[in-house]
């Protein structure tokens, strides 16, 4: 059940009392009446308002089929798609039906191994962007054809498209991610953390790089500390004095002073956190992940890591966060061979944790808090290499989490038709008719970038119209 987005807090009820009607001359003794307020309501036992957020990137590392994730139904356009996938269609009767209201009259329906997030879909907490790709402007097919508009460096290059996606800046030689900009931006609002805001569990990325803020990583087990040590290394400094006494010196040379500072703050932050977690301990029955557990008991790829993220959001109190940045990762989406069998498993992996992470953040009641969304190097060609499928560009994305307007398809399906108005050419390649800025920064402003700093997060997002698409509720 979606929050009623008219319902109020006792405690916003009274700071909204308190400023009502007052001009600029009593706002800043009015601030402080609030504090007192505020005060006063902890002293009787009533909660700070939780005003946390947390955004998380699933990257599909490899460029995920698309065309296979949401496929046609409505006879006519089944048809079509049967004819020009060929040996890759999936049969009519085994897809999942979705409804799309205010949809163009074509019928759609998801992979057969997303079932567990048919019900979240469902439920209105699942939303698919359609035909969203990297863009450095609008693009027509007769402009692309034409050569007359700019079109993405290294279009169909694994590793060009990642960054792009990531940075949301093609040509730059820095390579700031647009995560890594929100966080220098609203580092703020974490004031007294030692944590960065920015927390990977899938290794280096460039979504998270900041100017400021640096990534943090942890492993789906946990924090990454040092061998022989324990959370407070106490060992490590009695065993080896003269290692705390390398560390806490000042350097003359820049390099080895940062060094000493990196490895002070990462034994600082593998204490912090593993304190922090181990105090603040998921509820019997959260964090099972039920449905994504193999027959021994070990959680999946995905959901190994969304459990460490779970593990890390629930004790964001602790860890004084109000705002959380996570990067997760699947790869194997590059299915030039063998794809339905390849991709039906990295599906049905992805679908699993997806719902049952979700599932848990509606038991800890942070749903609404918490927003997942997946990116990938780019779609696949309609047509077949043989058993398999190419590099292509525009494709379909998920958005999962309480505060999404969920249940319908956003953004504009293509015409899927081989050398048709959205194909680049022959093979059933979409020319994306939203960018992945316009995606971008309605995840930002969701997550309490405003719209007058959008340009500091998405240089580029002055190109295109919309800065909201609507699968937010903002």
């Amino acid at each position: 059940m979606k929050a009623d987005p008219s319902s109020m807090s006792r405690r916003r009820f009274i700071g909204q009392s308190a400023c009502s009607g007052l001009g600029l001359t009593g706002l800043l003794s009015t601030l402080g009446t609030l504090r007192l307020f505020n005060a006063t309501l902890s002293a009787q036992g009533v909660p700070p308002e939780d005003d946390s957020k947390i955004l998380i990137c699933l990257f599909l590392f490899g460029g995920n089929d698309s065309n296979n994730t949401l496929v046609p139904r409505d006879l006519p356009s089944y048809t079509a798609y049967q004819n020009d996938r060929g040996i890759l269609a999936l049969g009519r009767d085994s897809l999942l039906p979705i409804a799309n209201p205010g949809g163009d009259g074509r019928e759609f329906g998801l992979h057969p191994a997303m079932a567990p997030l048919l019900p979240v879909y469902n439920a209105g907490d699942m939303a698919i962007l359609c035909n969203v790709g990297t863009l450095v402007a609008p693009i027509t097919k007769a402009e692309y054809l034409s050569g007359g508009a700019a079109i993405p460096p290294h279009l169909f290059s694994h590793n060009d498209q990642q960054v792009q996606w990531q940075t949301s800046v093609p040509d730059s030689p820095k390579k700031v991610g647009w995560g890594g900009r929100i966080a220098d931006l609203l580092q703020g609002l974490n004031a007294g953390s030692d944590i960065s805001m920015n927390v990977s569990i899938a290794g280096s990325n460039f979504f998270q790089v900041g100017d400021q803020v640096l990534q943090y990583h942890v492993t789906p087990q946990g924090s990454i500390g040092l061998n022989g040590t324990t959370w407070n290394w106490s060992p490590w400094q009695e065993m080896f004095p003269q290692n705390t006494q390398m560390l806490n010196r000042s350097y003359g040379h820049v390099f080895e002073q940062e060094y000493a500072n990196i490895m002070k703050r990462g034994i600082s932050n593998d204490a912090l956190l593993k304190t922090q977690i181990a105090a603040n301990p998921l509820p019997t029955g959260v964090g099972t992940f039920p449905n994504s557990q193999n027959s021994q008991g070990q959680l999946n790829r995905v959901a190994s890591q969304l459990r460490m993220i779970l593990r890390m959001i629930h004790a964001r109190q602790g860890l004084k966060m109000k705002r959380q940045i996570f990067f997760a990762a699947l790869g194997g989406f590059d299915t030039h061979d063998a794809q339905l069998d390849d991709h039906a498993a990295l599906l049905l992996e992805l679908s699993t944790a997806i719902a049952d992470f979700h599932a848990h953040t509606v038991q800890l009641g942070i749903a609404e808090k918490v927003t997942l969304f997946t990116a990938s190097d780019f779609n696949r060609t309609y047509n077949s290499n043989g058993k398999g499928s190419d590099h292509a560009w525009g494709g379909h994305h998920l958005i999962v989490g309480g505060a999404v307007n969920g249940g319908r398809l956003y953004g504009e399906m293509p015409i899927l038709q081989i050398q048709g108005p959205d194909d680049t050419g022959t093979r059933g390649s979409w020319i994306p008719k939203v960018s992945t800025d316009e995606m971008s920064a309605t995840l930002a402003r969701w997550f309490g970038v405003s719209e007058g700093d959008l340009p500091l997060v998405l240089p580029n997002i002055g190109r295109f119209s919309r800065t909201d698409l609507g699968f937010m509720q903002l």
